[in-house]
């Protein structure tokens, strides 16, 4: 439920309200506006009926959260959220976060030399696979822990953020000691455990929806995480499963302004999984930054034809550096700021 609280409620009564909240049993999140808090209450409503606390100092409303996701939902949090990364770099605001590099992390000078050419185009965060999730248990599985380093040292070298993937419980604080971001891909959307954890650390992470999940199962992965106490949640559209075969996944660009309707939480998108071949990474960058995506995730590689990890889908940094000059009015008819 959502307590909206009298613009002339005491610093004394909001706290009362909070306190009767906690007693039994309500996790509370208050929320400051400029005339009025507001308390987010996640509980069980059935110990606690809405005219106990209606009749409290203070209180000037109380409104049921319909939507199942609660912390995730704009009923408790109307303005869109800014998710801060670091180094200055925010996703959610007016400035497009752009992650790009390579799937896999393969060497420090493979990593170094995209690191470099990506943020001579623009890019403002850098992405890159130090534990990859393959299909076949033969192909290169990354370079774990050796490869967080590599990308510690370009993040460092370049005063950029940097994202990765973490795959497994036993490795969230590993992971978390590097990177600045961290990334759950589509096929741990659903591992409710990982989840959890990752809630439990003060990191930003990124959330691709899974394979074939529909938005509220997304959302309730995103409730998961922030169950935990971490709120920093941004959504990754990648691609979702269907039928068709002409490309990798097929991109939803409708998941962008609905997941803005239903939703604070910023959202990107991931044009290289979901189209798995260069060639359509371009126009369905454009599109979902036309469609109101708070930024993108782009694979790049110097060196494609040899990487050791999808480098069909990967731009070369010529290409990258094309696509961000395209980009750029595109982001400006959208009130964004590119370059």
């Amino acid at each position: 439920m959502i307590i909206i609280m009298k613009e002339s409620a005491s610093a004394k009564e909001i706290e009362s309200v909070e306190k009767l909240l906690a007693e039994f049993g309500f996790q509370t999140h208050p929320i400051q506006g400029e005339k009025k808090t507001v308390i987010g209450a996640i509980g069980d409503k059935r110990l606690l009926s809405m005219n106990q606390i209606l009749t409290m100092d203070g209180v000037e409303n109380v409104v049921p959260i319909m939507k199942p996701y609660k912390l995730a939902s704009k009923e408790l949090h109307k303005e869109p959220s800014v998710i801060e990364i670091g180094h200055g770099i925010t996703v959610g605001g007016k400035q497009l976060a752009v992650f790009a590099g390579p799937c896999a992390i393969e060497s420090q000078e493979q990593f170094t030399t995209v690191s470099k050419a990506v943020k001579a185009s623009g890019a403002n965060i850098l992405r890159g696979g130090a534990f990859k999730p393959r299909s076949s248990p033969y192909s290169f599985q990354g370079l774990e822990g050796d490869g967080l380093k590599i990308m510690y040292n370009s993040g460092q070298e370049l005063n950029m953020p940097i994202c990765t993937e973490v795959l497994d419980t036993r490795d969230v604080e590993l992971v978390a000691k590097y990177a600045d971001v961290m990334q759950i891909g589509a096929r741990n959307m659903q591992n409710f455990k990982l989840l959890r954890e990752v809630g439990k650390c003060d990191k930003p992470i990124l959330l691709k929806r899974g394979l074939a999940c529909t938005m509220e199962e997304w959302l309730m992965a995103a409730e998961y995480i922030m169950s935990e106490g971490n709120e920093k949640v941004i959504l990754c559209e990648r691609g979702i499963r269907t039928y068709e075969t002409a490309t990798r996944n097929t991109f939803d660009l409708s998941a962008i302004p609905v997941s803005k309707e239903l939703s604070h939480l910023p959202i990107i998108a991931d044009p290289s999984h979901a189209t798995g071949t260069y060639k359509y990474v371009p126009a369905i960058a454009k599109g979902a930054i036309a469609a109101g995506a708070d930024g993108l995730m782009i694979e790049v590689h110097n060196c494609p034809e040899k990487a050791a990890s999808d480098g069909a889908q990967s731009l070369t940094p010529e290409k990258f550096d094309k696509l961000m000059k395209e980009l750029d009015p595109i982001a400006k008819a959208v009130n964004k700021i590119l370059l």
